[in-house]
């Protein structure tokens, strides 16, 4: 008996942050949910937190705030962590648990058209559930661009109905009517929801953290006995395999690489992920008229390092809903276009077409 506990005792040291709680975001292609997590990594409440990220471009971490960065972690002056899921979640969220630094809350985001099932498996199903606890599911939704045809996305809808809370984001952007809509789809989709309105992800964040809303019994050994309880969690196991490829395509869609295939879950929903690369820089009138009055309506979302003609600078551009914003910095590469467009049913052929018109011909 001696000898086990000593050995169990091991175990534990080697793991020091056992119990660890997870909060899960989801939502949305362009709801909002970077924009969330940067909120949480510059929190003022002394909260130390673990992020977890498909990739660091998007995450606008305050330059005073940076303490230390290397190729899948950055550390910050007020304790907070932003890591990469690179290698696989698992490997990612134990580089986190076995930091002998101390983290109160892990957060981790998950791509815009995914389902979260894969993700929660992961912590229910694997050895994870033994050094973790699933504290709550944040869905995030765009209260502005969200519409019927959001609807009827399969991505859209489970995100919704697996999410323990549902944040209304750019409530700024809405109206009073539209606002309304969506809440009462909310309340078609799920029984007494909780649903917390937004603008620009700002949210008091004992609200999300910390709020103890995934039921415990999906951590106890007899699960079966209670498997219909909380369907939020637990129904459609069967698409697992299905979506584990999902989150591998979307994460290489953020490299910006040409891809000809798509998860069945995507192909479902009718989402395509259109890329674009060239050494030739774009003549900025032509883009601008192409997002304006080319490209299609059914984009929901793009991002991308795009090259102008006539600026020496590297832009950083976002697309979300009717909206999109350049950013510029130097470059540190040699100049290139690389951007993806993610929305329904695209023409590949078309947008690359559209897109080669935009190019300086001299080049």
């Amino acid at each position: 008996m001696t000898t086990n506990a000593t050995a169990t005792s091991e175990i534990i040291t080697d793991i020091p942050k056992m119990g660890m709680p997870v909060t899960i975001i989801t939502g949305f292609l362009g709801s909002g949910k970077t924009t969330l997590l940067n909120e949480i990594l510059q929190n003022k409440q002394d909260l130390k937190v673990a992020v977890l990220v498909n990739e660091f471009g998007d995450i606008n971490i305050d330059s005073q705030l940076l303490v230390s960065t290397d190729e899948d972690m950055v550390e910050l002056s007020n304790g907070c962590i932003c890591c990469t899921i690179n290698d696989g979640l698992i490997d990612a969220v134990y580089r986190v648990l076995e930091r002998e630094d101390r983290i109160d809350y892990m957060v981790i985001e998950t791509t815009g058209v995914a389902d979260p099932l894969p993700i929660i498996l992961t912590f229910l199903g694997t050895e994870l559930r033994d050094f973790t606890n699933i504290d709550s599911i944040l869905t995030v939704v765009d209260a502005e661009s969200f519409d019927a045809e959001n609807f009827d996305s399969e991505a859209a809808l489970k995100q919704i109905t697996y999410g323990d809370i549902v944040i209304l984001n750019k409530t700024d952007l809405a109206t009073s009517e539209k606002i309304q809509e969506l809440e009462d789809f909310i309340h078609d989709v799920k029984e007494s929801p909780r649903i917390l309105r937004t603008t620009h992800g700002k949210v008091a964040l004992p609200l999300i953290l910390g709020v103890g809303l995934t039921p415990s019994y999906l951590y106890t050994p007899q699960k079966e006995e209670h498997k219909h309880e909380h369907h939020d969690h637990n129904h459609e196991h069967e698409h697992h395999e299905h979506h584990d490829h999902n989150h591998e395509h979307e994460h290489h869609e953020h490299q910006h690489e040409h891809h000809h295939h798509h998860s069945q879950h995507l192909d479902n929903d009718g989402f395509i992920a259109v890329s674009f690369q060239t050494n030739k820089p774009f003549d900025v009138h032509k883009f601008e008229n192409f997002l304006t009055n080319e490209m299609p309506k059914s984009v929901f979302r793009a991002k991308g390092i795009l090259w102008f003609s006539d600026s020496p600078l590297r832009h950083i551009f976002q697309l979300s809903g009717p909206r999109y914003q350049l950013d510029a910095n130097e470059w540190r590469t040699s100049p290139k276009n690389e951007v993806v467009f993610i929305g329904k049913y695209l023409d590949t052929n078309k947008i690359h077409s559209l897109l080669n018109e935009c190019l300086i011909s001299s080049f």
